[in-house]
């Protein structure tokens, strides 16, 4: 039996693919997870919504809870209960943020200086943890065992995935497949949870949940990827981060596993020396990227990026065509040719 797929092709004036059909399609819907955000971040400790809203407000793409929204349109809901969940994955991504600044020692989140920097690290641990709780609550509200199943068992296995992130870190020898488990856990896991509860809450059968899953999940490696790639290949004013951060961090993503992998003894002896912090001189960081380049690992980070978009878009060809599907798959081609 043949499978049946949706194109992967750009945009028919030729345009590069963008957000702006998810947003328009979402828009609405999102105006009301933003008045639940706004209203669930309060606290009567003045520090908390300071904090929170300092991410919060940052600029981000809301790309999660966009696809809690978008997948509730792919499937015929007309309720609201999508509302307060979207808000919810949106509280743990949060969340997951402001332990990673900690965990990283982050100097810049989206443009600006990163939460810890401004506040400390105990206060946006802590005020990770507030936006964590404030998710369950949401959670448990929607009343669905199985919605509450899905969010947190994403959440264990966002956890799992920057703890074994963390042990593969300065690990030069970290295999591609490790490297994607790694992501599946850390960035993929709420992808999918975020587009799976929307056939949740819709009532719809275990085809289209496992389509949207597989969606979510597939779309989350893509995007993955493509942010690995562009820590080497973008300015910090494209990426609202600094440049080569992975790098200093000795971060094995696959733009520097890629480039091991295809190294002379030469190189290679420079990679394993520079991940693991035996050599920190000046100009490292240019002779990586220069490597890299050398090497083409970015191109083939972003080709095997493409590879993941692709499969997501496929993963949508259950439903009927409607604009939501098509802005679910110009989301997809955006997340590949994306310079931020």
């Amino acid at each position: 039996m043949s499978a049946k797929v949706i194109p992967f092709k750009r945009e028919r004036d030729g345009s590069a693919p963008s957000l702006d059909p998810m947003l328009s399609q979402t828009a609405t819907a999102m105006n009301a997870v933003n008045s639940v955000i706004l209203d669930r971040m309060q606290s009567e400790i003045p520090l908390i919504p300071t904090l929170a809203g300092h991410l919060i407000a940052g600029g981000g793409k809301r790309l999660r809870p966009m696809l809690t929204l978008a997948g509730a349109e792919v499937v015929g809901y007309q309720g609201t209960r999508h509302h307060k969940l979207a808000a919810a994955v949106e509280f743990i991504h949060t969340a997951t943020l402001l332990h990673d600044d900690v965990v990283d020692g982050s100097d810049l989140r989206r443009g600006k200086a990163a939460a810890n920097i401004i506040f400390g690290n105990p206060a946006t641990v802590l005020v990770g943890d507030f936006l964590f709780s404030r998710a369950f609550e949401l959670m448990v509200e929607d009343g669905s065992l199985k919605v509450l199943k899905i969010l947190s068992g994403a959440s264990a296995i966002i956890a799992e995935g920057e703890v074994d992130q963390l042990t593969a870190q300065r690990q030069i020898e970290t295999s591609e497949e490790r490297y994607l488990n790694i992501i599946g856990a850390k960035t993929a896991a709420l992808f999918a949870a975020a587009s799976r509860i929307a056939a949740v809450v819709a009532e719809r059968g275990e085809a289209e949940e496992q389509a949207l899953d597989d969606y979510g999940r597939n779309l989350g490696v893509a995007f993955q990827l493509v942010d690995d790639a562009i820590d080497y290949d973008s300015s910090a004013a494209e990426m609202g981060k600094s440049r080569g951060d992975d790098f200093r961090e000795g971060k094995m993503t696959l733009p520097v596993i890629l480039a091991y992998a295809r190294g002379d003894e030469t190189e290679r002896q420079f990679w394993k020396d520079a991940i693991s912090g035996r050599r920190e001189e000046a100009g490292d960081l240019d002779h990586a990227i220069a490597l890299i380049d050398k090497h083409d690992a970015v191109a083939a980070t972003r080709e095997r990026a493409r590879h993941f978009a692709e499969r997501a878009i496929d993963a949508l060809a259950i439903f009927p065509e409607s604009k939501a599907r098509s802005a679910m798959a110009e989301a997809a081609r955006f997340a590949v040719s994306r310079g931020y």
